[in-house]
């Protein structure tokens, strides 16, 4: 499985998440404040980063964005603030997920294993050639899309450009169906792997992220009532 960072300062709770992952397979670092996570994610990078949004010295959502600024490691939320606007603050930062307390050990355990799964590159995984697109735009400018999947990086019109896990999956999934409608229940099934409450508006801010990194170009298009349709054309190899 993966390496996981908890950031939980309830013990009960904690240790509860700790033992269920590692019966899971995975190695878990625990911490129960702020203080030196940001250091321990730039030294030992890991799969993924379990997060409370409240904690004794500090708030989870500025501890995300610091992270965001030095790596696209997953971050899952986890918190008792449940609101849509929460939810919707966790997502613009750049989460994978957001778990709301109350929760089920079991589902955490399985949304922690899907994510994980989804990010991780296997040796079956690899491929002879990079997935490259071309877009012609209205202006009549030619722009390229590079998904790299070996190396988990994308660069558009040769600059990287820094996906989260799950806007990764979303674009690759998007690009992957060029031409084709794609609704939302298919994008929360296939790139978010659950449906939620106000998971139409997570996937209005997952797509938002993804326009701002592609820049203004024209890339994807949103069919008003449907979803959204990846508008480039794949360079056959």
């Amino acid at each position: 499985m993966g390496k996981v960072f908890v950031v939980e300062d309830n013990a009960g709770l904690s240790d509860a998440i700790v033992s269920y992952l590692e019966v899971d397979g995975h190695k878990v670092v625990l911490f129960d404040r702020i203080s030196g996570v940001y250091e321990a994610v730039k030294m030992a990078q890991p799969d993924l980063i379990v997060l409370d949004v409240m904690l004794p010295d500090g708030d989870g959502f500025m501890l995300a964005r610091r992270i965001r600024k030095i790596t696209t490691t997953p971050i899952l939320f986890l918190t008792a603030r449940s609101s849509e606007s929460d939810r919707i603050t966790g997502f613009e930062i750049g989460a994978d997920d957001y778990v709301v307390k109350p929760f089920s050990m079991r589902e955490l355990v399985l949304r922690v294993r899907s994510i994980i799964a989804r990010t991780t590159v296997s040796v079956s995984q690899i491929k002879t050639s990079v997935p490259t697109w071309h877009l012609n735009s209205s202006s009549g400018e030619t722009h390229t899309l590079v998904m790299d999947g070996d190396l988990h990086v994308a660069s558009h019109d040769g600059v990287d450009i820094k996906l989260t896990a799950t806007e990764w999956k979303i674009l690759l999934f998007l690009a992957e169906r060029e031409g084709r409608v794609v609704n939302r229940e298919q994008l929360l099934g296939m790139c978010l792997d659950y449906l939620a409450e106000g998971s139409e508006r997570s996937i209005n801010t997952h797509m938002k992220n993804i326009r701002a990194k592609l820049g203004s170009v024209e890339w994807i298009e949103t069919i008003r009532g449907f979803g959204y349709r990846f508008l480039g054309k794949v360079v056959e190899k």
